[in-house]
């Protein structure tokens, strides 16, 4: 991995171990790639037919981004169509894979355009106005390499507590107390398992951060508790903004102490968000970070265990100056006949009135005693609050995890909290671009990570939540959320065979945590990929070009359904592999799917799950929540030609002290010896606490099922 350091870069701390980095200039690079950084930064590849560009993270397209124009740059935008050029993150790692494989990171905190084959179709264009930046140029032999050795140099990934990898349901709105109790109550009702209630902005007291209205939710420590022993927490959102009101402690308090980003004038610069005028804290001072994250404790201190950022591009209603600049075109145009060009402007005026990059460029940091202009380094806000609670959860309580996920980020957050990919629709073409980005943002370490299942806006059918639901088991992060004023999508909302077909769905979710939480954890520590693309292990050309399947972890392979009114749809195989067609979560319905294409059917209420060849499924049991699962009693699914090892990883869920090795470790095996018997085995490492597994072992030679108990930490070979 080489560095280059052109101009005068601004510190992003993306890059944590320079280990295995050297330094080098631009001729270090390949002649193939060229370089002018004058006056502005510009980078260019002529790419090879078959080329494919993978990376970019949270952004629209496949998981090959060539053919499209993107830019890197925090974005609120949650109309996440094919012309949108960015949304809510920035994520400046590309791998060319192909001809010569090499991977470019783009070390820098403002805006850059990678226009990968739009403006000519075999060229790779990567721009950016400030000319002051790292570039890092990664070799390897394949994709997946490039990807690791990156995962290495920007650090481990974050972990969030185990009870985080539970269903977890959300709307804006739930607006009291009540409300949230009677979504509780019909959950339980209805026996859907669930770990988590989310609170948006109507929790606050007149949407100010860390308030709580006393009206809608009074005695609010002892509805967290009482929650809580009904088996679900409480997850509120946080806001970048903070309400600008005399007596409100946070502006005060940041008034007095210089916290706020601030004008030329050096007066806090005013925007507006929920409450109305805000300002916003200075993430990129480290004194307004620690004072901002310590306000987090409020809430701790109030039995809140996890949290969710949001608004943090950061998102801008309005400025005064934006606002009153409409308001002038109002009076300019005021009695006219207003034809198509007069009524564009008036339109596209209002329209630019948010988020505008003129008000980007109207407010300041203050680095080292150095004002900063936002707009240059705008991708590192969103980064740097997350990065604030994180920081204040550590002196809270150092080895407590809490769950922590943000909407905007770039390279570099993923070490403080996860991500979700912002606000969607109920779009079948939202589903199929959640199935192509949970890959491309796990590349960049983002592993805690999952999209609104169902949608946050518009009004999700019955059909589209199901199957979203069906993908969405899979992604670590579980999260059914929805926009005010949509249809109601709670998995209870709809009628009675919706209701059982998400309950069981969900029930699946449970039952594969210890397989999901064991390749969590593996990828975490390996700095792997937890979902990748098909191309990352196997190496065919047609593996290479599908972005409708994807791998988890190391036994699975998902080819979710993503239109409507389908029944099935055709697969690629890469080689044979068993297809389990899941109807509840416990019933196996198995065959063998030859290599090749295939069509496979998949009824409403299943769930195709295919397991590759020589490898091990570990399912567990249902539970109301995550902490009752009860999993001393495990069953496997096994496809073994020959011979099928698994690690099941394991610890505590609740510390941090995997970071020093502590946790246990279930090693299965299965070897076909000469006369055509399986002979199995199971050892325990740690405490593990495991007493049988039900195996199921599928061969060429049919399906052989029995039940291996475990004695001790080593147990004896069983042959069936």
């Amino acid at each position: 991995m080489i560095q280059i350091e052109i101009g005068k870069p601004f510190n992003t701390e993306a890059i944590l171990n320079f280990e295995n980095i050297k330094t080098g200039s631009v001729s270090a690079l390949p002649d193939s790639i060229s370089i002018n950084s004058e006056n502005s930064f510009n980078l260019n590849y002529i790419m090879s037919k078959d080329d494919i560009v993978f990376g970019l993270g949270e952004n629209v397209r496949g998981m090959n981004k060539r053919g499209g124009i993107y830019e890197s740059f925090c974005s609120d935008e949650y109309n996440q169509t094919p012309d949108k050029r960015s949304i809510y993150a920035a994520h400046n790692l590309i791998v060319v894979d192909g001809e010569r494989t090499f991977g470019l990171f783009i070390d820098h905190p403002g805006k850059v355009v990678f226009d990968i084959g739009y403006t000519e179709m075999s060229s790779i264009a990567i721009s950016a106005e400030n000319p002051n930046l790292n570039l890092f140029y990664i070799s390897g032999d394949s994709a997946s390499e490039i990807i690791k050795k990156f995962r290495e140099a920007i650090g481990i990934s974050y972990v969030p507590p185990k009870w985080a990898f539970g269903f977890q349901q959300s709307r804006w709105s739930y607006p009291d107390a009540k409300s949230i109790s009677g979504v509780v109550d019909n959950f339980i009702k209805n026996d859907i398992p669930c770990d988590a209630i989310y609170m948006d902005i109507d929790y606050m007291e007149r949407f100010k951060n860390f308030t709580l209205d006393s009206d809608n939710f009074p005695n609010f420590p002892e509805f967290v508790t009482d929650i809580k022993n009904r088996g679900f927490r409480l997850i509120p959102i946080i806001d970048a903004g903070c309400k600008i009101e005399d007596g409100y402690d946070v502006y005060e308090e940041g008034i007095s102490k210089g916290y706020f980003c601030v004008g030329k004038d050096n007066k806090p610069f005013v925007g507006a968000v929920w409450p109305g005028k805000v300002h916003f804290p200075d993430f990129l001072n480290p004194d307004a970070r620690k004072w901002f994250g310590d306000k987090y404790k409020y809430l701790i201190d109030q039995g809140i265990e996890g949290f969710w950022n949001d608004m943090n591009e950061p998102a801008i209603f309005y400025s005064e100056k934006g606002l009153q600049k409409a308001y002038d075109k109002v009076k300019e145009i005021q009695g006219e006949n207003l034809d198509i060009h007069s009524f564009f402007d008036l339109k596209h005026t209002f329209e630019g009135i948010s988020n505008s990059n003129e008000d980007y460029k109207s407010f300041y940091h203050k680095v080292n005693g150095e004002l900063i202009n936002h707009y240059d380094v705008h991708n590192m806000y969103g980064y740097n609050m997350t990065r604030a609670a994180s920081d204040s959860f550590d002196t809270v309580d150092p080895n407590k995890r809490f769950l922590l996920f943000s909407r905007a980020s770039s390279v570099g957050m993923h070490r403080y909290g996860g991500i979700w990919t912002g606000d969607n629709k109920s779009w079948w073409e939202h589903l199929l671009l959640n199935i192509k980005m949970i890959p491309s943002v796990n590349m960049l370490g983002f592993l805690y990570s999952g999209a609104d299942i169902g949608g946050f806006g518009c009004d999700v059918d019955a059909e589209l939540l199901i199957r979203w639901t069906q993908f969405g088991i899979f992604t670590p992060l579980l999260r059914n959320h929805a926009g005010l004023g949509s249809r109601l999508q709670e998995p209870y909302s709809f009628d009675k065979e919706t209701t059982g077909i998400l309950k069981s769905t969900i029930e699946f979710r449970y039952a594969l945590i210890p397989y999901i939480y064991s390749e969590f954890m593996k990828a975490t520590l390996g700095f792997e990929a937890y979902m990748k693309p098909l191309a990352f292990e196997y190496d065919d050309k047609l593996s290479r070009r599908v972005e409708d399947q994807v791998l988890v972890g190391e036994s699975i392979m998902l080819t979710p359904i993503y239109e409507a009114n389908a029944v099935g749809r055709t697969v690629y195989l890469p080689e044979d592999m068993l297809l389990w067609t899941v109807d509840n979560y416990n019933n196996r319905n198995l065959q063998v799917v030859q290599k090749g294409h295939s069509y496979i059917s998949s009824e409403l209420n299943t769930v195709p799950v295919f397991i590759k060849k020589n490898k091990i499924l570990v399912v567990g049991n249902r539970a109301k929540n995550v902490e009752s699962i009860d999993n001393r009693d495990i069953s496997i699914i096994a496809y073994v030609e020959d011979v099928a090892e698994y690690d099941l990883y394991d610890d505590d869920g609740v510390s941090k002290d995997y970071l020093v090795g502590k946790h246990s470790t279930l090693s299965i095996s299965i070897k076909k010896d000469n006369s055509g018997k399986f002979k199995v085995s199971a050892v325990k490492t740690g405490s593990v606490d495991v007493n049988s597994i039900n195996y199921t072992i599928v061969s060429s030679s049919g399906t052989i099922t029995g039940v291996y108990t475990l004695y001790g930490s080593g147990a004896r070979d069983r042959f069936f």
